[in-house]
């Protein structure tokens, strides 16, 4: 696996796919740089080899040329985050593009206009691609939010560096800690798999079923298996076309002799609000006109056992609707737990967009081994998939 480890980078010009899709307020201000700060490491080490940086990333979805996705908006809080003056280009291509390339010295970092202000680029157009090559000596990917997408800059464009091409420091460490989850994995390797719906998850369920010895299911999926399981589950979230695919998990399960943990207690609610008027109940007797939205006590205690004695973990999906307060604490203390049984030396992995959200929130980022930055990428990396970014570096 390449990376800009294994090249020189001095007096040459890196053109670097980044993911700098950041959110911005209504006066165009970034309200979350944490895309845009992991890439600092891959920046910062090609600028101190010597070289200068060619950044290309999109922004949103636009329909043509909007004002409101141009990533001119993000050039501020890019240098000041860099700690260099970043340049921008208010092209991707073409002449500006071009001359603000040549013109750029080492140490010097440019950032061009979004790429998707072109439809090209999301086509995976090769005539677009090629036209972006001009742009740099070496090509870099260290976007694993996109790598799961065919798209010009992303993948095709890689043909065309055949010897001079590699991943980032990012990117490197996503599939670094993919790949300790599921192929180099220190046992015993629990999945804790949350979120509402069982159809959004089977994949990953059904690919990593060989590779783990413990799978907690937790959050809306809840209830599919246990009204499968004939509980009653009053109001609660329910795939009832999905119940029979549920028994069909459990018997797999069985099979190859991995532990599925679901909540046995869950502080259900008569309404979903903070206001509700809530009780902790047997998961397999939810009173009707009541819905179960978070994990009961019982629930966490015998998680928590599992948790502290596994040296894997992979965290995909919160345990409850952590965003109202009333419903959070099963998320948190999950979230408390895999801290401390990292802290004891197992490796976790957090990734998918609401345990992401969830473990920013509650301040425990800095307390997992690894927390993803690519959503929809990590979750086709757990389906199996050869994500199309990854395979045209191997290539």
């Amino acid at each position: 696996m390449k990376t800009i480890s294994d090249f020189n980078f001095s007096n040459k010009k890196a053109l670097i796919r980044v993911d700098f899709n950041v959110p911005l307020d209504e006066n165009f201000k970034v309200t979350d740089a944490n895309r845009i700060e992991a890439a600092k490491p891959t920046i910062d080490a090609i600028l101190a080899d010597g070289g200068s940086v060619i950044l290309m990333s999109h922004l949103g979805r636009p329909k043509g040329k909007e004002d409101k996705y141009s990533l001119k908006h993000i050039v501020a809080t890019t240098s000041e985050i860099l700690g260099v003056d970043v340049l921008f280009a208010a092209d991707c291509k073409g002449e500006i593009a071009q001359t603000a390339s040549q013109n750029l010295k080492p140490g010097q970092v440019l950032l061009l206009e979004n790429l998707r202000f072109y439809p090209e680029e999301e086509s995976g157009d090769l005539a677009f691609a090629k036209e972006l090559t001009l742009l740099g000596n070496i090509y870099v990917n260290d976007a694993f939010g996109t790598a799961h997408r065919a798209h010009a800059s992303t993948t095709i464009i890689a043909q065309f560096f055949p010897d001079h091409k590699c991943f980032g420091l990012l990117l490197a460490k996503e599939i670094e800690s993919l790949n300790r989850v599921l192929k180099n994995s220190e046992k015993p390797v629990t999945a804790i798999l949350g979120g509402s719906k069982v159809s959004s998850k089977i994949t990953v369920i059904e690919n990593i079923l060989d590779k783990v010895d413990h799978m907690i299911i937790g959050g809306g999926m809840t209830f599919t298996f246990i009204k499968a399981l004939g509980g009653k589950i009053g109001n609660s979230i329910c795939e009832d076309d999905k119940m029979d695919l549920a028994l069909e998990i459990l018997h797999q399960a069985k099979l190859k002799n991995v532990h599925i943990h679901i909540p046995v207690d869950v502080v259900a609610a008569n309404a979903f609000s903070n206001d509700a008027d809530t009780q902790v109940v047997d998961v397999r007797e939810i009173p009707d006109g009541w819905q179960g939205l978070d994990a009961g006590p019982k629930s966490l205690d015998s998680f928590k056992k599992i948790i502290m004695e596994s040296k894997t973990i992979l965290w995909n999906g919160p345990l409850g609707v952590f965003e109202l307060e009333k419903f959070a604490h099963g998320t948190i203390t999950l979230g408390e737990y895999i801290a401390e049984s990292t802290k004891n030396g197992c490796f976790s992995l957090v990734g998918g967009g609401d345990s992401v959200a969830a473990v920013k929130q509650f301040g425990l980022e800095n307390k997992m081994s690894y927390v993803s930055t690519g959503g929809g990428a990590m979750l086709e990396m757990l389906e199996g998939k050869v994500l199309p970014g990854i395979a045209a570096i191997l290539d």
